[in-house]
This record gives structure tokens, sequence and C-alpha cells, in this order.
């Protein structure tokens, strides 16, 4: 069945591609907030982050374990891993400017590992 799945360059690409997109949400939250309270505030919805957090568990957890299974390299997996439990902790913590800096933390070091996976795999 994993056969007919697209590789796991393809879902390392994606998962890189939704960790650019959340930084660019924590980014523009940050403007946002600062230009337009009212209007910005739905960017900081704590469901935008629980759904967005949902999705990159799944995509994430997905790509870098079939990477590993794949390749045979369990270092990407273990740095995914941290980075999405960096991800996890920043939801625990109050909205801030230090929620911000460990979520953009914690999608870069999960990006890192895609990146990892994508190149042990090639």
């Amino acid at each position: 069945m994993l056969e007919r799945l697209p590789g796991t360059g393809t879902f390392d690409r994606l998962a890189i591609g939704l960790s650019g997109l959340c930084l660019v949400h924590c980014v523009a939250s940050v403007f946002l907030l600062s230009l337009l309270a009212s209007a910005g505030g739905m960017l900081v919805h704590p469901a935008v982050h629980e759904v967005g957090l949902a999705l990159a568990i799944a995509v994430g957890t997905f790509a870098l374990v079939r990477g590993a299974v794949e390749h045979g390299y369990s270092l990407p997996a273990a740095v995914g891993g941290l980075g999405l439990g960096v991800m996890a902790g920043a939801l625990s913590m109050q909205h801030g400017p230090a929620e911000t800096v460990y979520t953009m933390l914690g999608v870069g070091i999960l990006a890192l590992g895609h990146d990892l996976n994508r190149r042990a795999a090639n």
C-alpha cells in the first residue's frame, strides 16, 4: 500500500511548506495585532494553533516515520519529534513574544528534521 503513495520526499516538502506557512502566520499575527487589534485577533485564536499543531503532528509523523522505515535512520525522526515537542510546549504558554519565539524555534527544528529525512531518502 505504501508503494502507491508519493515518495517520502514529497511529504517532507509538504511538511516544510507547512512549516513555512506557520512562520508566516506567526510573523503576520504579530504585525496584524499591532496594526488591527480586532481583526488580527482571529489569527491568534487557540483553535488556529490547535489545528495547525494537529496538522503538523499528522503530516510530520507520517513523513518522518515513513522515512525512518525506508532509509533506516532515526535521527531525522528524533529531530522532527523534538520540533513537534517544542511547538506543543509553546501552545501551553500565554500568548506573547515568548510563545511566538518558541513556536518559531519548534517549526525550524521540525523543518530541519524533514530536510534531514528528505536528504537521507535520496
